[in-house]
């Protein structure tokens, strides 16, 4: 999950900032923007003693500096969480280091120069969290990224996965999803924690790569849109905005997708929408939502279940019988373009 551009509360009181002699009320976008834009840990400066160990060693519990910029982002983005930093367990370290060590090699190599490392918080806001780092020059060339240890702890990977899928539709007893992204004998903490970061790894690969247009970057301020390959497979800029080439054809209701913050649709819709769904390009329901997403949603399936062969699929139930099987397009010549630039991108071509 990307946290960024959601709508804001208008009624807060003051914010203390990173600088003492500055403040913002949380209700000013543009001055909570700036700082942090500013912020010491958008410089790439200050990451130099987290970066130079092994990728798989490269696990943190949240130093205040990243602490105190998610909560400025959390508060521009109206959300009440407020991130603390937890008392990590050793058998959870182990997990998640465990998880970053059984990615392919090919994904490692990818993000060796990119990747600073995961930073462990509790009340993020989300599951995952990542985010551009700049050299002097202003230009992005790392990210980092933020889990929620509370909510990492809680489910094993078929059950969180299943909360995931389960979040855009109103909640109604008659009505279930259920998603199967690990065999039974290995559905644990750890899987579940390596999916999720192998999204968040997604948006850290697309720094500085034309895959889509950055995130955080007005539509209306994309000077040349052909550039970006993937995107333009999926995306159009349209009255400043970006929508999908199917929103008037195969997939009306895409806009209603709405994952984590209120559900927009009716639980007996999912069927019609999965349906749709399979009528588009987009590889999950999570990658039809924006084109960050779709290129984190089209990494992270690809690497689990073509890389890795292990299974996804996503049930849809009346009364506990299965109506509806959706699996990934990998394979199948709706998204063979796509395909194709991520097995490019991982030297499968």
């Amino acid at each position: 999950m990307n946290k960024l551009i959601i709508l804001f509360s208008l009624i807060f009181p003051l914010l203390s900032c990173t600088n003492k002699t500055e403040s913002c009320d949380k209700s000013d976008f543009k001055c909570l923007q700036k700082l942090m834009n500013n912020h010491v840990i958008k410089k790439m400066s200050y990451w130099e003693k987290f970066h130079n160990v092994p990728i798989n060693e490269r696990v943190f519990v949240a130093p205040k500096e990243v602490i105190q910029y998610i909560d400025l982002d959390n508060q521009k983005n109206g959300f009440q969480n407020k991130p603390f930093a937890p008392k990590v367990t050793k058998d959870f370290m182990n997990d998640i280091k465990s998880a970053i060590d059984e990615i392919p090699s090919t994904v490692k190599t990818l993000l060796d120069k990119k990747f600073i490392g995961v930073f462990l918080v509790n009340d993020l806001g989300g599951t995952g969290y990542t985010d551009r780092i700049f050299n002097e020059k202003g230009e992005a060339v790392a990210s980092f990224v933020v889990l929620d240890y509370q909510v990492l702890q809680k489910r094993s990977a078929n059950e969180w996965a299943t909360w995931k899928e389960s979040t855009p539709f109103k909640s109604d007893p008659t009505y279930s999803i259920e998603a199967i992204i690990q065999p039974k004998e290995s559905d644990n903490r750890k899987y579940a924690i390596q999916y999720i970061l192998l999204h968040e790894l997604g948006h850290v690969i697309s720094v500085n790569k034309n895959f889509h247009p950055p995130w955080g970057l007005p539509p209306s301020h994309i000077q040349n849109i052909e550039k970006y390959k993937f995107f333009k497979e999926s995306w159009k800029v349209e009255n400043s905005n970006y929508i999908s080439k199917f929103d008037s054809t195969t997939m009306p209701k895409r806009k209603r997708v709405v994952y984590y913050f209120g559900a927009q649709l009716e639980s007996n819709q999912m069927q019609q929408i999965y349906s749709d769904l399979e009528n588009t390009n987009f590889p999950t329901l999570y990658a039809a939502t924006k084109p960050g997403e779709d290129w984190a949603e089209s990494f992270v399936t690809y690497v689990h279940n073509v890389l890795m062969k292990k299974p996804f699929s996503i049930k849809i139930k009346i009364n506990g019988e299965v109506i509806k099987q959706f699996k990934l397009c990998w394979g199948s010549p709706r998204c063979a373009n796509k395909e194709a630039i991520l097995s490019k991108l991982l030297g499968k071509s």
